[in-house]
């Protein structure tokens, strides 16, 4: 799901490594989180996800 090339890069500019199975481990945190903001998305009854209704995927409902 992630671009790895890009996570690999942006550890990089810092001045650190990152092994493969690291990279692994995020991208399956990162899928998790995206299902969970698709979850929150569909129980909000949003049919298209536009910039004025990231909110309900982010779960920040006091923004409204």
């Amino acid at each position: 799901m992630i671009q790895k090339t890009k996570l690999k890069r942006e550890f990089n500019k810092s001045g650190l490594q990152i092994t493969n199975d690291a990279v692994v481990i995020l991208d399956d945190h990162i899928h998790r989180e995206v299902i969970k903001m698709v979850n929150r998305v569909k129980e909000g009854n949003v049919k298209r996800l536009t910039a004025d209704l990231i909110w309900v995927a982010l779960g920040n409902y006091n923004n409204q």
